[in-house]
């Protein structure tokens, strides 16, 4: 863990009036300061300013700045994930339709272009440095291949997925090849770097269907 001053809850403090709101509140400004300037340069004032909570809330709920940063991870970047890919691929009859469906949905506006994907920056700021953001970042990752493998297998079954291709290598490709159309993105902080990414994307998820069942699709170019 990061060298942090811990400052225990105080056993004598008054909750706050809905603590659960706050909590919510604290989360949800944590996770856009932290996407915002990263976790090392995330302020906790910023912080506290846009929950519009005080320091005793925030240290009633976290004993320290990481323990903020893991709950972030659990419980904001770890959903947003399982509710974009997680929750449409299950039991999905096509998993590639549902899959460029959602890559075909990213946002090219060029804010969202430049602030990049909240999972990635987070592991690529962290992992090499605090083993707790390393091992749940780890796990959301392992959690979205684990769930893009099985619809594809899933897939294969119902004959809408190639049944040649091994469907772990194959989830861990995609990913692989969509976060890094997200780098790319991200550094040159041009939106066309991630139209390009889309079509490149979704090109080699069509490629994944059996022959009778392709699509011509935005794969050239």
């Amino acid at each position: 863990m990061l060298a942090s001053k811990n400052r225990p809850k105080r056993s004598g403090a008054a909750p706050p009036r809905d603590p659960e709101r706050t909590r919510g509140r604290l989360l949800r400004a944590a996770s856009q300061e932290i996407h915002r300037s990263g976790f090392r340069n995330a302020d906790l004032d910023a912080i506290l300013a846009r929950a519009g909570v005080t320091k005793g809330a925030l240290y009633y709920h976290f004993d320290n700045k990481e323990a903020l940063g893991y709950a972030v991870v659990d419980e904001v970047i770890a959903t947003g994930l399982h509710q974009k890919w997680v929750q449409p691929l299950r039991n999905a009859k096509d998993p590639i339709d549902v899959l460029v469906r959602i890559i075909q949905s990213e946002s090219l506006k060029r804010e969202d272009v430049q602030r990049g994907c909240p999972l990635l920056n987070l592991s690529q700021e962290m992992s090499g440095l605090d083993e707790g953001f390393r091992s749940r970042t780890a796990r959301v990752y392992k959690d979205w291949h684990v769930a893009m493998a099985e619809a594809l297998r899933e897939g294969q079954k119902r004959r809408v997925v190639r049944s040649d291709i091994n469907a772990n290598e194959a989830a861990m490709f995609v990913i692989a090849a969509w976060e890094g159309y997200v780098v790319l993105g991200k550094n040159s902080q041009d939106p066309r770097t991630m139209k390009t990414g889309q079509r490149r994307v979704s090109g080699h998820l069509e490629s994944l269907r059996p022959a009778r069942g392709r699509t011509r699709t935005a794969g050239r170019g």
